[in-house]
């Protein structure tokens, strides 16, 4: 297959000449292999041209204009057409040849022919098809080791989470006879302290009665004196 694409070597125009630009450009990068034919110095490649792009291709005036792409005798299209295969990285499909493997393209076709009739999906249930040797024979007796051993450990950790709260809550009833005792110290103490204060209170009410008593006794004594003097 050869790619052709038709070019206007002398033309005036800036914007075909960066369109042809882009088009060569990027199929040099894409290492594609393609014959560059002038439409400028060549009337053959010209009129080869006009003629072989579709009616329904052509502008309004029926001539197109350059770059023009053919795979062979079949129809590419023109740089807008190139620019949206470029864009959605279908370039290879827009040119009629095979992606290369690795490109995003090629990944792109392997999805659809997933998608469309399942080839690589079936490989893919092949390579996890597990071997009836494997299914029935030493690989179950593995499996049934590695269970039992799992649940051995689990019952291990039962036990010793089962062995923690019990001692949790020994701890817990060992100390709180101690809380309680220590509440009731407190208020012994403070009834105590009540009492105390009580009896000093009584004591000095005493004391204060008393020295009431003695400063009446004084009071009466002093004014009997005086009164038997006067007399």
């Amino acid at each position: 297959m050869v790619i052709k694409v038709f070019l206007a070597s002398s033309s005036g125009s800036t914007a075909i000449k960066k369109k042809q630009q882009d088009v060569v450009g990027f199929l040099e990068a894409l290492k594609v292999d393609y014959t560059p034919l002038d439409i400028a110095c060549n009337e053959d490649n010209r009129m080869w041209m006009r003629q072989n792009v579709p009616e329904d291709k052509k502008p309004a005036n029926g001539i197109p204009l350059p770059p023009q792409i053919f795979n062979e005798e079949s129809y590419c299209g023109d740089y807008d057409t190139f620019f949206d295969a470029k864009e959605d990285n279908l370039v290879y499909t827009f040119l009629g040849l095979p992606p290369p493997p690795g490109s995003k393209e090629a990944e792109q076709a392997d999805k659809d022919n997933i998608v469309e009739n399942g080839t690589h999906a079936e490989e893919n249930l092949d390579d996890t098809i597990v071997p009836v040797e494997d299914r029935n024979g030493d690989s179950n007796k593995e499996v049934k080791q590695a269970t039992d051993e799992n649940e051995e450990g689990e019952g291990d950790e039962e036990e010793q989470e089962g062995a923690a709260k019990e001692e949790t809550a020994e701890s817990v009833g060992d100390e709180a006879p101690t809380v309680k005792e220590e509440e009731e110290a407190a208020v012994e103490e403070t009834d105590e302290e009540g009492q105390a204060e009580e009896e000093e209170e009584q004591e000095e009410e005493e004391l204060r009665q008393l020295e009431e008593q003695d400063e009446q006794g004084s009071a009466v004594v002093s004014g009997g004196s005086t009164f038997f003097i006067f007399f």
